[in-house]
């Protein structure tokens, strides 16, 4: 097909998000009473005062030896927020919903209705190509394998994860995964995945309404130390603390954002190129230049032309189809949702 010279990004250019997770809330109890987890009491984020060592690297260059070291041997006095399980309870429990919805593709804001045309046209025949099958069981895997659970699931000695259907308030059907039998750096699943992963892809295909509510479970033991998201506080001048924990409620109840938790369930992105150092990273999460920001790393830079923007870009003005793996990639990007246009 020709390329089209006419045709330019809108200015104006916005996705909303496809996946729609809750915030998580934190309970404990005891790992053999998991049927009655509704009585499990949340897990409160506390404060607690430390008297640490000075252990981070200083500028020792043109420094006077004598202050050097005055500084090294003061005690680092702080405070942090803590999550912990009571000790006489051994399990953490962590609950939210999952909304999926329908429209993937189609803009909220798009100021050039030529430029929408050409879009449905794009996202029409790549649903009818391959439908959302693909993406929708990578999701489902990652509700299977607890992957949302973060430093949460690293070293729990069993995790359960209880996926319900839910329709008019009431459970209508349910899948009950071993998290640690799912591995996080393949999407291989079973056949309990591909059944959640149908109903994901009905869902983002406008056949069915779908709403989940996840529960996992992770043993983790008696009164060990656990993780909700840390709050970023930019304006340090409104208190001392040093680490601030998400928290919900009068009773400060722990709690993982729900940004956290779609950064886990849209880790489903195997497409990238491979790093010049050929190391195997697995699944990262789908962003439009492929930034793992823990590792200080975009891995789908725009000097590659792998970026979202310049597949995007020549699939719909140039008409220079991606490979399938890229489509893939491209559509899951505008299920995550954002602003993409072209404002200059």
């Amino acid at each position: 097909m020709a390329k089209n010279d006419t045709l330019k990004t809108a200015s104006v250019l916005a996705f909303e998000r496809k996946l729609d997770p809750s915030d998580a809330l934190f309970s404990a109890g005891n790992w053999d009473d998991r049927a009655q987890h509704a009585t499990w009491s949340g897990i409160p984020v506390r404060e607690k005062s430390v008297r640490g060592t000075i252990s981070n690297r200083l500028k020792a260059k043109d420094q006077d030896p004598a202050k050097l070291d005055a500084a090294i041997e003061n005690p680092n006095l702080q405070t942090v927020d803590v999550a912990a399980l009571p000790h006489d309870v051994d399990t953490l429990a962590v609950h939210f919903t999952l909304r999926v919805l329908a429209g993937a593709g189609i803009p909220s804001a798009c100021n050039s209705a030529e430029y929408q045309r050409k879009l449905k046209q794009t996202v029409t025949g790549y649903i009818s190509e391959h439908g959302f099958g693909e993406l929708a069981h990578r999701y489902a895997c990652n509700l299977a394998n607890g992957r949302f659970l973060w430093r949460n699931r690293v070293g729990a000695e069993k995790i359960e994860v209880v996926i319900s259907q839910v329709k008019e308030g009431q459970a209508e059907k349910q899948w009950t995964f071993n998290a640690l039998e799912h591995s996080l750096r393949d999407f291989e699943g079973s056949k309990a995945t591909r059944e959640l992963g149908e109903l994901i892809n009905e869902a983002l295909s406008g056949e069915r309404y779908l709403l989940l509510d996840v529960m996992a479970f992770a043993r983790v033991g008696a009164g060990q130390e656990v993780f909700p998201s840390q709050e970023l506080i930019l304006d340090r001048s409104r208190g001392d603390k040093s680490k601030t924990l998400y928290s919900i409620g009068d009773n400060k109840q722990a709690a993982i954002h729900s940004q956290k938790l779609g950064n886990a369930l849209r880790t489903i992105d195997t497409w990238y190129p491979v790093p010049e150092d050929g190391n195997d990273l697995g699944p990262i999460a789908v962003e439009p230049y492929g930034s793992v920001t823990t590792q200080g790393s975009a891995y789908r830079q725009p000097k590659q032309k792998m970026d979202f923007y310049n597949l995007l870009d020549n699939w719909l003005l140039k008409d220079q189809v991606p490979t399938a793996e890229q489509q893939h990639f491209v559509m899951a990007t505008l299920i995550r949702g954002g602003v993409f246009g072209d404002a200059g």
